[in-house]
């Protein structure tokens, strides 16, 4: 790295280091990366440009790895880069950093056009974007949630050819394994889709033996899945008993409740609870509807549901949900920021670049007031406004 870069160093702030949060550290950036960590006085500080913090906390920055839209835009109605850039600036105000733009169960030409549009995001830089997350359409119609089941479909050898041809950033895909052949499950893993569970009316050991095969996580733990029984374990208890899976957890506090969220986080391996958001179109809008499958969905009480009464994604941003799990689960907050960034980060094999406040990662940082709402949000270094 160039040392003719311009030094910029955070100062005045609570950094939530590895080992919890640290008021006596400086973090120096370089060329969008961390450069260090330093005493706050350390005399390298001399030779910095110096942003004052004001006290407030500085965490990695969020990622999340399954938003369908913001903005008042929705990826399934426009894939294209400008819906990706809008859907980003969108949630760059809650202090997610890093995204997995989601497309929901659809044909398969809007499904190529959705992974275009996110090789060219990423192509041009647009900040934030990781990633793809494919939620369908090989689900399963007992399990579909609000997707419509019209459009599920068997994966064919052109669905495959275009999910694990290789892309400029992460695919993540959701399916319901008894729908999907375990050769095909094995064959996008090999890959390096991420596969995972969900939508899926599967039994234990149908759901074990997709684990063995490939599947790695699962799409919002309880939500659209067979629940945990006593004598029939379904894919809850498959996921729970899996030491090396990931989950997905949706913490508005409507698609799961704090008890249930305690008893998956408690029941997981530390890390492989992830901090999800599903977030729709009303997240960083003024318009709490959207149009969806032809259905108009209104978010009241950040609850987004069809007329029916069916839950049609969340209202829910990262910040919120980092503070539901600290003020309704009463997790610390070390544990709650780990969940929306080190984890995650794991999760998409990109843990060497980001989820940490640690040198030679991407300077990536949510910084947050005493009350956890986020007052800046930086991406390789550069700093927006909330």
């Amino acid at each position: 790295m160039s040392a003719a870069q311009p030094l910029l160093a955070l100062v005045n702030g609570r950094v939530l280091a590895d080992h919890g949060p640290r008021n006596d550290l400086a973090v120096l950036v370089r060329g969008g990366r961390i450069e260090a960590l330093v005493p706050a006085s350390d005399p390298s500080l001399d030779k910095a440009t110096r942003h004052d913090l004001q006290g407030r906390l500085l965490l990695p920055g969020f990622i999340d790895v399954q938003v369908n839209g913001g903005g008042g835009l929705l990826f399934n109605a426009a894939p294209t880069v400008d819906t990706l850039r809008g859907i980003a600036a969108a949630h760059r105000k809650f202090g997610t950093t890093g995204m997995l733009p989601t497309l929901i169960t659809d044909t398969a030409e809007v499904m190529h056009a959705a992974l275009e549009a996110v090789d060219a995001a990423i192509a041009e830089g647009v900040p934030g974007i990781l990633g793809i997350h494919l939620e369908g359409p090989f689900l399963a119609p007992a399990r579909k949630g609000i997707h419509d089941a019209n459009l599920f479909r068997l994966p064919d050898a052109a669905d495959i050819a275009d999910i694990a041809r290789k892309h400029r950033g992460v695919v993540m895909m959701t399916l319901a394994p008894e729908r999907v052949p375990l050769e095909t499950i094995r064959q996008l893993s090999a890959a390096g889709v991420i596969v995972v569970a969900g939508h899926t009316a599967a039994d234990y050991a149908t759901m074990r033996a997709a684990l063995d095969a490939g599947v790695s996580g699962f799409t919002h733990l309880y939500n659209a899945m067979t629940p945990l029984g006593s004598r029939d374990p379904g894919v809850v208890g498959a996921a729970l008993d899996d030491p090396h899976s990931w989950c997905g957890l949706i913490v508005d506090l409507h698609h799961v409740h704090p008890a249930s969220l305690r008893v998956a986080i408690a029941a997981k391996a530390r890390g492989k609870s992830v901090l999800v958001t599903d977030a729709m179109p009303p997240v960083g809008a003024d318009d709490p509807t959207y149009v969806l499958n032809g259905q108009t969905i209104v978010a009241r009480d950040g609850v987004c549901q069809s007329d029916d009464g069916v839950l049609a994604g969340s209202a829910l941003d990262m910040a919120t949900g980092v503070r539901h799990l600290v003020n309704a689960v009463g997790l610390p907050l070390a544990e709650a920021s780990r969940m929306a960034s080190a984890y995650p980060a794991a999760w998409l094999g990109l843990e060497r670049e980001l989820g940490r406040i640690v040198a030679g990662q991407r300077a990536d940082f949510a910084v947050l007031d005493d009350a956890l709402v986020v007052q800046e949000t930086w991406i390789g270094g550069v700093r927006y406004a909330a």
